[in-house]
């Protein structure tokens, strides 16, 4: 069964907000998608999430 996902609302960088969008695209993915890989691979990265 997948993990439940919540709804949130974020203020970011117009120019953060260009390059996810660009970088989502290139992958095939949604921006959510996209924020919510680069988060993991953050959490994962720095021992904070063990998946």
């Amino acid at each position: 069964m997948k993990p439940l996902k919540t709804k949130v609302s974020i203020t970011l960088d117009s120019t953060v907000i260009e390059i996810i969008k660009d970088l989502a695209e290139k992958d095939d993915r949604s921006f959510s998608q996209y924020v919510n890989l680069i988060l993991k691979e953050y959490l994962q990265k720095n021992n904070i999430l063990i998946d």
